[in-house]
């Protein structure tokens, strides 16, 4: 048996924060933010490469006024316990108060088999320790247990954001204390703003990894990467290892600029693990980076070190096969 994988990046043009999530129906399914932070959309298509193409569905649009009606960020699909959920960050100003909007994380809820279908109900705002600026919120089970891995600001810390982690009592409550498991401390994390955001989970090789984003949205941008053995308490912060060096950033000779909040998914067969990404094709942005719209959803193939541990290369060009694997 053939199985082919094929796709041409960029995979949607003006697509940042992309999220991509297979199902066992044989679908990929899509979202990420749109340029006006608006309102949030899905889709979905049996290959990467048709994405590209299906009919995108608004699952929910951004309030008039008050909470929940500014700056619609990173929204993300997930299935929990035979229901749909997407989580996303939404502001009630486009103001920022000292360098910082006033983001909080919200849960949208589905019992439709298809997504597509039958109606999102608002399952309201995740609560954390502060009310403070806090996004990007992904969730992932290991070992009976589910938990929310975000983004948020100390207010005791200097900087934009850390990233958290705590149990879950449902899909939209947290239980226990939150635990912090990076700050920005390197150089290449504190570029234009100290920014540790974007987390994305990947349980494999007996271990945990969890990729991040850091520094400005502009060229700087970059990936980071936490480490956590499969049998450790992930809410020990020494339980994570962070990598001290990025481990996916621009690539002036291929093109491609600022790559970063990435999600993962797998090959139709499920034997090869693939890195979603936004990233832009030129490094000179007029105005605010945040408000550029061409940020355009990519994808390639991961390849594994020796050690277990992933090795993402470095961004392809846009304009060519980025894969065919067979098997």
């Amino acid at each position: 048996m053939t199985n082919s994988i094929t796709f041409t990046n960029p995979m949607l043009e003006q697509r940042a924060d992309p999220w991509v999530y297979r199902h066992t129906d044989g679908y990929y399914y899509f979202s990420a933010s749109v340029p006006a932070f608006d309102r949030i959309e899905i889709r979905r298509a049996e290959t990467l490469e048709r994405l590209r193409d299906a009919e995108p569905v608004t699952a929910w649009t951004k309030r008039e006024t008050g909470l929940m009606s500014a700056n619609i960020w990173a929204p993300e699909i997930h299935f929990i316990d035979g229901k749909w959920y997407i989580y996303f960050a939404a502001a009630h100003t486009s103001e920022t108060n000292d360098g910082l909007f006033d983001h909080r994380m919200y849960v949208l809820e589905n019992d439709s088999a298809n997504p597509l279908e039958g109606k999102w109900k608002e399952k309201g705002q995740i609560r954390t320790k502060w009310e403070s600026f806090a996004l990007d919120a992904t969730t992932f089970e290991h070992r009976g247990i589910r938990y929310l891995v975000w983004a948020q600001k100390d207010p005791s810390i200097d900087g934009n954001s850390n990233l958290y982690i705590c149990e879950m009592e449902n899909p939209w409550t947290l239980r226990g204390e939150q635990v912090m498991i990076t700050t920005p401390e390197y150089d290449w994390e504190i570029i234009g703003f100290k920014v540790n955001e974007g987390a994305a989970v990947l349980h494999r090789n007996g271990r945990l990894f969890i990729s991040y984003s850091a520094s400005a949205t502009d060229h700087h941008y970059c990936m980071g990467l936490l480490t956590a053995n499969e049998d450790a308490d992930l809410l020990d912060p020494a339980s994570w290892v962070k990598s001290p060096e990025p481990v996916f950033q621009t690539c002036e000779e291929n093109g491609q600029y600022g790559p970063g909040h990435n999600s993962f998914t797998v090959s139709p067969d499920g034997k090869t693990d693939i890195l979603i990404y936004h990233a832009r094709n030129y490094k000179e942005i007029e105005g605010d980076p945040l408000y550029d719209p061409n940020r355009h959803a990519r994808a390639q193939v991961i390849h594994w070190n020796e050690d277990g541990t992933p090795n993402f290369g470095i961004p392809v060009p846009d304009g060519q096969s980025v894969a065919e694997v067979k098997s």
